[in-house]
């Protein structure tokens, strides 16, 4: 069996279509099929199942996915130690997050790691949803909740907290708030609901406030909506020190805990490159939330 066949095979099953796998592979969508269709004869069996959702592997292309996507990572040590970069971080690496921790962290700790690491190239995909590795829509994600299934490895990224939030502006111009009951009388910001993608971003259960009046699937927009003194918002505490002038609300009496979690696949293990990458990324995260926690509490 030829590797570039296997490569063809997993860009297919990845992007589920052939001029999706075409794209990732640089070459047009008539050559991946002629490709597929000759490994499938060469097997002896039908790797895909075409439906108008595109292609979907079949029961055979399902045994076979394992197997590929051992031979991808083997691939991929095996350059990693012949080019010498078994020992230090080069090329380029695609993270997924969620978009709080994209804005607010990742930046500042992903510039830090290429400063340390010439060559090294780092792409920040922002997306509130939850990545799938096994597409490879990204060689790591950071996730608000640990998976229970699939080829995966994963590891505690670091701790956050996250409070109610108000512009200043906001308010002064508004009743106070001294307790929950006072939340009634004002404006909330939140997701949207049924736009809610991990049940760990569900806050408000958690707050005894009312119904959500002004609402994003996205932490970003919902962080400027308090920066414009539109309302209360559940924020994260590592956010508030890009935002001048929004202050916590209620600070003892609501206060919510998250954890981020560094999310592999199981494959990936066996590359020294990526395991470096993953160590150094927890120690910038943790390092990074610790400071800018500490800078919200003075706020």
């Amino acid at each position: 069996m030829d590797w570039d066949d296997l490569r063809v095979f997993l860009a297919v099953a990845r992007g589920e279509s052939l001029s999706a796998a075409g794209r990732a592979l640089k070459c047009d969508a008539a050559t991946v099929g002629r490709r597929i269709g000759r490994l499938e004869e060469d097997l002896g069996a039908k790797l895909f199942v075409k439906s108008p959702q595109g292609y979907q592997l079949s029961e055979a292309g399902g045994r076979l996915l394992p197997h590929a996507e051992a031979a991808e990572a083997a691939m991929s040590g095996a350059a990693e130690e012949l080019s010498g970069a078994a020992g230090r971080l080069t090329g380029q690496l695609r993270i997924g997050a969620p978009d709080g921790c994209a804005n607010y962290l990742l930046p500042q700790v992903c510039a830090a790691i290429c400063d340390a690491n010439p060559g090294l190239e780092i792409q920040i995909v922002a997306l509130p949803r939850v990545f799938n590795l096994s597409k490879r829509e990204a060689d790591m994600a950071i996730a608000v909740s640990r998976p229970s299934a699939g080829r995966l490895t994963v590891q505690k990224l670091a701790d956050y907290h996250l409070h109610l939030a108000a512009h200043e502006d906001y308010l002064a111009r508004t009743p106070p708030i001294r307790a929950k009951a006072d939340l009634a009388g004002h404006r909330m910001i939140g997701y949207i609901p049924d736009m809610i993608f991990d049940k760990e971003l569900d806050y408000f259960a958690e707050t005894g406030a009312g119904t959500v009046g002004l609402a994003s699937n996205s932490v970003s927009v919902q962080m400027q909506m308090v920066r414009a003194g539109a309302g209360v918002g559940i924020v994260h505490d590592f956010a508030i020190p890009f935002c001048p002038g929004v202050r916590r609300v209620l600070p003892g009496s609501v206060a919510i805990a998250r954890t981020f979690w560094l999310i592999r696949h199981a494959d990936d293990r066996r590359s020294e490159r990526l395991t470096r990458l993953a160590e150094a990324l927890g120690q910038g995260v943790r390092a990074e939330v610790a400071r800018l926690e500490a800078l919200a509490a003075q706020e």
